[in-house]
């Protein structure tokens, strides 16, 4: 066997295989001025898990750019949805109907302001806690029972200062850094559990 051949055969063992079993999704605003935003930390996530997995985000289906990849031997469907945050439940109902996927295996990433930048909280489900892109998953799905991971992007400066505009400011430096770093364990839970290891993500990584 040549080994043309052989990195045929390991291109091919990569490639996944079998139904949809995983839909993770990270929540966002499409467009570069929303980029590095702090309502984009689910976008960010998504791509440092395309990296992580090695692949890109790039096709558009189910209002979305999504990439079709294999982590830890499950066939997951991870999804930027292109719908504006507001509207993140249109995309999620798509892919969820059409994969015929139970809500247990959505797995959501999105921004948090109640934690501090670099902080992470996975949860199994739980109510939209006042953030539009699960408030508009769990009203289009009629579900709340999926698994979540919220990152921290810090609160508000003070309390007169207006959440929309706070949300959608870019992170400062030192802020971003600690955003990359975080991406590295929402990876590592995201991993855990599509095994079917969530008590072992949220004892690791819920700080």
């Amino acid at each position: 066997m040549s080994i043309f051949d052989k990195f045929r055969m390991i291109e091919k063992e990569a490639q996944p295989s079998g139904p949809v079993e995983y839909i993770i999704a990270g929540l966002g605003n499409p467009g570069e001025q929303y980029a590095f935003t702090r309502h984009n930390a689910g976008f960010i996530a998504m791509d440092a898990l395309a990296e992580d997995t090695g692949t890109d985000i790039k096709k558009l289906k189910f209002k979305s750019l999504i990439s079709d990849v294999s982590i830890c031997g499950k066939r997951c469907l991870i999804m930027k949805p292109s719908t504006f945050m507001n509207n993140s439940g249109q995309a999620l109902k798509e892919a969820m109907d059409f994969y015929k996927i139970d809500p247990e295996h959505i797995i959501i990433v999105y921004d948090d302001i109640s934690l501090e930048p670099g902080k992470l909280r996975i949860r199994r489900k739980g109510s939209d806690g006042g953030h539009n892109g699960i408030k508009s998953i769990i009203y289009l799905t009629g579900a709340d029972n999926f698994p979540r991971i919220k990152i921290g992007v810090g609160k508000k400066p003070h309390p007169k200062f207006d959440l929309a505009d706070w949300v959608l400011s870019r992170f400062s430096e030192s802020d971003m850094e600690k955003i990359n770093e975080v991406c590295g364990r929402v990876c590592e839970s995201i991993k855990l559990i599509v095994s079917g290891k969530t008590d072992e993500a949220m004892n690791r990584f819920n700080s």
